[in-house]
This record gives C-alpha cells, sequence and structure tokens, in this order.
C-alpha cells in the first residue's frame, strides 16, 4: 500500500497538474491542521511532514507553512524550497533566511529549530538523500528555473 501511495505521490510531482492543484492542497493542510488540534495533516499518510513557523522577513508576524520533510536519525530535518515548480522562492524560505530561528510541530511536538541555508556544494551533496526519499523532485529545478533552497533544521 505504501509503495503505490509513494508511487501516486512521484507521478503527481512529475505532472503538470501540480503547479494547479499543489498550491490548492496548502491552505487545506493548513486548515485540516488547525481544525484537527495539530494532529492530522493532508500529507504526512503520503510523506513526512512537518509545520514550520516562522517570523516573516517583512511583517514580523509568525508564519506557518505544511511542509514535506526529511527527517534524520540524528533527529535534524532537512525541507526543500521547490514551491511546487513556480518561478519564485516561498515565502516561508525567505522568512528562514532572514530570521533563522523558528518552530516545527512534528509527531504532536512543538520543537523550537535553527535553520541553516545549505550552500551550492552542501546542497549537491545532499540531493543523491532526498530524491531516495522523493524521486524525480529534482525536477522542480528545472521547472522553476531557479535552484531550489534546502534548508537543515537543528533543535535550539
Amino acid at each position: 500500500m505504501f509503495r503505490a501511495v509513494r508511487a501516486a505521490t512521484a507521478a503527481f510531482m512529475r505532472s503538470p497538474a501540480r503547479l494547479v492543484i499543489g498550491p490548492l492542497i496548502t491552505p487545506i493542510d493548513r486548515a485540516l491542521f488547525h481544525v484537527s488540534g495539530g494532529r492530522l495533516k493532508l500529507s504526512a499518510p503520503m510523506i513526512p511532514s512537518l509545520m514550520l513557523f516562522t517570523t516573516g522577513a517583512k511583517s514580523g508576524l509568525r508564519r506557518e507553512s505544511p511542509l514535506m520533510c526529511f527527517p534524520r536519525d540524528d533527529g535534524t530535518w532537512f525541507i526543500v524550497g521547490s514551491n511546487f515548480g513556480l518561478e519564485k522562492h516561498p515565502a516561508w524560505s525567505s522568512n528562514l533566511i532572514a530570521n533563522p530561528d523558528a518552530e516545527i510541530h512534528y509527531r504532536r511536538q512543538l520543537v523550537p529549530v535553527r535553520a541553516t541555508l545549505l550552500q551550492e556544494a552542501e546542497a549537491e551533496a545532499m540531493w543523491p538523500e532526498l530524491e531516495e526519499q522523493w524521486p524525480h523532485y529534482r525536477d522542480y529545478e528545472k521547472t522553476a528555473r531557479r535552484d531550489i533552497r534546502i534548508f537543515h533544521l537543528v533543535r535550539r
């Protein structure tokens, strides 16, 4: 069952429909998270995910974003700013660059984290591991025509 869901997710990630459907899923995922008191996320059954809480780079207000994540055995996470292959970087990634201290809601726990943007060589070294979990994910770079930002989140 899990393999079928993963295959369907990978097929969706490669399809042009992701550009339309993907941005529509984000608000639904956020609403489900709030209605369920943080217990449910639409994306959770398909892939590891978290809710990221950042400080707005311009507004200074608390912002939240449901994201896929790549959890490591060492208790850290990687998140990728693909923005469904759109031309602009997602706002949450700019927020993390301006204010790297954030919080995540992961497995029903609120965790304070510090984000580090991977530099070109570090990101390149991380891609094979990310694509093992998310096949064809790097195709977003071709669609977006920009480097995809990868962040490493570490507990504060």
